[in-house]
């Protein structure tokens, strides 16, 4: 590996703080105090099977270009084409496949994250974590590369290895409700202590107007190991498959929808509705109705059972439907849409959002939320807590807008803490370092106006880089391990 003239990549200490000297001054030392924390990850995407199978990571491009969309939705933006990148294609026609030109193609193009949180994310996991000193770009684009995969190459770069290098607590990933849970049952059953638990998604079954509708529901029945008939035979292998999920750990449920509609329907009308899924009949109408009464229904079981639930609303997925078609879901263009959330959450938190077993966190891509709805009503219901920032403004600036309009209003204390709701394993300690700078730079402000003293500083900025995540999702300590009994036809693939 030879080393040419490069510019130099330098982080500076100060980064993100405020530049007039005594807000930069208490800023800092916020900073020092939190920037050592352990990582509470209690949304994300990474796959659990990579810190299961522990195996070394691939070449640079394949761990940091190809399944990330927030490096190729901006390369796509100014007009690379996706299979330059890499980027599989669902008909099977070739794509770039040499890992050195995509990463020479990413590198020629990486002055485009000049400003962005993905430009202060990467340079800070170029940085600290394979000690790269100089700037990415076309001509430093070999020796980067080589860096990087000589440090891939190293045992201390295996997964597990990261994961406790990270000081990462509890990382808590996001499941189907038919998973199996293999690579959780794997970590959990092997002798390696790392805590990494499942999050029960089951939007897929919601959906009963999609194409995929009834694939998912057979997934789901054979999981369960009873047929799915009818609609209360649905609620029994949904409830069934929560305390599945739970013998593993899980402390959260996730649901992504467009708007956070929900409505109570009659016993009647829901099996009805359900009967015509099953027949193949279910309109966009009856899935909103469905969908609107199936959030009230999980909000009730987390009642029962404890588990958290989250809400994601507010994103148009694959808005590019020729990328879509091409390329599949999830490539960089799922795009915000006004959310309303004051009449759309009514029903669910008139029925359980002033019981104190429900933690019910909201989440937004919409902020022009955050200080007219969200702040008020998480303000108000004691059930309620605020997600932070999500997607397209989980950035300094984003994070800082967002304790602006809520802090007022809602306080610190009724807002859940950070997520790095992150697939990129490698980036989530760049991450929580940004927010935790973040939040030490907001706090820093108001102790200089006096709205706060320098304790009370303190107290927040350790709460809002560790307590507040652990504590609203309750990853205080590790629940005691249980057997969980399957069905008898439930199996490993």
């Amino acid at each position: 590996m030879r080393r040419g003239i490069y510019q130099p990549l330098l982080l500076n200490e100060d980064r993100y703080f405020d530049p007039d000297p005594s807000v930069r001054f208490v800023a800092r030392t916020l900073y020092e105090e939190t920037r050592e924390l352990p990582l509470i990850c209690p949304h994300g995407h990474v796959d659990p099977a990579l810190l299961a199978d522990n195996s070394p990571f691939p070449e640079p491009t394949a761990l940091l270009i190809i399944p990330d969309h927030y490096i190729f939705r901006m390369l796509y933006s100014r007009g690379v084409p996706l299979e330059s990148l890499g980027i599989p294609a669902r008909d099977e026609t070739p794509v770039e496949s040499d890992p050195r030109k995509i990463w020479q193609t990413f590198a020629e193009h990486y002055y485009l994250f000049r400003g962005t949180p993905t430009g202060a994310w990467l340079d800070h996991e170029l940085h600290d974590l394979f000690d790269v000193t100089v700037k990415l770009d076309g001509g430093s684009a070999d020796y980067v590369y080589d860096q990087i995969a000589e440090r891939l190459a190293q045992p201390e770069f295996r997964p597990r290895a990261l994961f406790d290098r990270f000081n990462i607590e509890v990382l808590a990933t996001t499941d189907k409700a038919s998973d199996r849970l293999d690579a959780h049952r794997s970590i959990r059953d092997g002798d390696w202590n790392g805590r990494v638990i499942p999050t029960f998604r089951p939007d897929a079954v919601f959906r009963i107007a999609s194409a995929d509708w009834r694939a998912e529901l057979d997934l789901l029945s054979d999981s369960h190991g009873k047929p799915i008939a009818d609609f209360p035979s649905l609620i029994a292998a949904i409830e069934e498959r929560r305390r599945y999920f739970k013998s593993f750990g899980a402390a959260a449920t996730d649901h992504a929808v467009v708007e956070p509609y929900t409505a109570r329907l009659a016993p009647n009308d829901a099996q009805e509705i359900f009967r015509r899924a099953l027949n193949g009949d279910a309109t966009p109408a009856d899935q909103t109705r469905f969908e609107a009464h199936m959030l009230i229904e999980m909000a009730r079981m987390s009642v029962d059972d404890g588990l958290v639930m989250q809400i994601h609303p507010g994103a148009h997925r694959d808005h590019n439907h020729v990328v879509a078609e091409r390329f599949g879901p999830d490539k960089g263009a799922d795009i915000p849409v006004a959310t309303e959330y004051t009449r759309n959450l009514s029903a669910l938190l008139n029925a359980y959002g002033n019981d104190p077993r429900l933690t019910l966190v909201v989440f937004t891509l919409d902020e022009s939320a955050y200080s007219r709805e969200l702040a008020p009503l998480a303000g108000h219901y004691p059930a309620m807590r605020l997600g932070p920032p999500w997607w397209f403004h989980d950035s300094i600036e984003g994070m800082t807008r967002y304790r602006h309009q809520v802090t007022e209003t809602a306080g610190v204390y009724n807002t859940a803490g950070f997520n790095d709701d992150t697939r990129a394993f490698c980036s989530i300690p760049a991450r929580h370092d940004l927010s935790r700078r973040v939040d030490a730079n907001y706090l820093a402000g108001l102790v200089a106006r006096h709205i706060i003293d320098i304790e009370d500083a303190r107290a927040l900025a350790r709460a809002m880089a560790y307590e507040l995540a652990r504590d609203t999702y309750r990853l205080a300590s590790p629940p005691e391990a249980k057997t969980f009994h399957a069905p008898a036809t439930m199996g490993s693939r």
